[in-house]
């Protein structure tokens, strides 16, 4: 395990909710996941962040029990999702990127029969309906047929026919999918409410750097492999200071001018010049006057997740997209 995994987080449980060790995933002689390792406490909302094609919806597969790891240890609560693949979907709610409701029934059938798949009958099925269905603002919707609801309606019917069986762990893979800016702050209202108001522990994979900033900690997948993980602001804290981006006719010759005569690293992406330097202000005059007429454009910026993608890969966040 990681040391970062023991240190205890303030507000949250330090009893693991899911403990992943050396866990590898192949699809015949593609290696979708390749020795990852770490584990989410109880109490904390987690995101795997990265790119596609980076194995976080692999990842997402194997935590539903929907994949089998070709190697390696998943445990939910302490039960091996191997072993005890029904007691771990009995304690987890899923939301998954595509929708699974069925758009021709009403709201309140999609509920009730949610509910016969975890064993709710009779009042009980009902007392839970009306529950989630209040907790949703969805009450005066609940006998309207799916397919009328909006994108931001749907996603809320969603939300709640996954914790309709009171899950411990929540798993949402790109929860935000199709949703407008104001659905996708709506939906992370209730999704916050029901980590603060229930201890619901919440896992989710995003590309979106907004929604992994609102994140506990963060695991960065790149290409099946666990490249860092910490809390958001720690991981930008990695990056070397300010991020100067030049524009330039030719990055190639103008990068290799700047290594030679500053001797700082000076990357090449998408026809700029990305450098990371301390005090980055006081660094662009230097620049400017080194090179008269050879920079078209500066931008000069604090830290983002997607630079920090950039400074443990090498390579830019969406380059890798299938």
């Amino acid at each position: 395990m990681s040391p970062l995994d023991r240190v205890p987080l303030p507000g949250v449980n330090t009893q693991p909710a899911i403990e992943i060790v050396d866990l590898d995933l192949s699809y015949g002689d593609v290696q979708a996941l390749r020795k990852v390792t770490f584990s989410v406490s109880t109490g904390e909302i987690f995101g795997l962040l990265g790119p596609n094609g980076s194995g976080k919806t692999s990842l997402f597969r194997v935590l539903t029990t929907l994949l089998s790891p070709t190697a390696g240890s998943l445990l939910v609560f302490g039960e091996n999702i191997e072993r005890s693949p029904a007691s771990v979907r009995s304690v987890a709610g899923v939301v998954f990127q595509s929708q699974s409701l069925d758009r021709k029934l009403t709201v309140i059938e999609n509920l009730r029969h949610q509910g016969h798949l975890y064993g709710l009958r009779g009042g009980v099925l009902r007392q839970r309906t009306a529950e989630v269905l209040e907790r949703f603002g969805l009450t005066d919707r609940g006998s309207d047929i799916v397919e009328v609801l909006s994108g931001g309606m749907r996603r809320r019917v969603e939300l709640a026919k996954s914790i309709l069986h009171r899950p411990r762990l929540l798993l949402l893979d790109e929860p935000s999918t199709g949703l407008d800016p104001g659905a996708r702050r709506e939906f992370w209202q209730y999704l916050e409410a029901l980590n603060r108001q229930d201890g619901t522990t919440v896992l989710l994979t995003t590309h979106l750097m907004d929604e992994a900033e609102k994140c506990r900690r963060l695991a960065i997948l790149n290409q099946g492999v666990l490249v860092a993980m910490d809390t958001p602001e720690a991981l930008k804290s990695r990056v070397g200071g300010d991020v100067i981006v030049l524009r330039t006719q030719d990055a190639k010759q103008l990068s290799q001018s700047i290594t030679s005569r500053f001797g700082v690293p000076a990357a090449v992406m998408d026809n700029t010049v990305r450098i990371e330097r301390p005090k980055g202000h006081e660094f662009i005059t230097d620049l400017v006057e080194s090179f008269p007429g050879q920079i078209d454009a500066v931008t000069l910026s604090k830290p983002s997740l997607e630079d920090v993608f950039i400074h443990m890969t090498g390579h830019d966040f969406w380059a890798k997209a299938d």
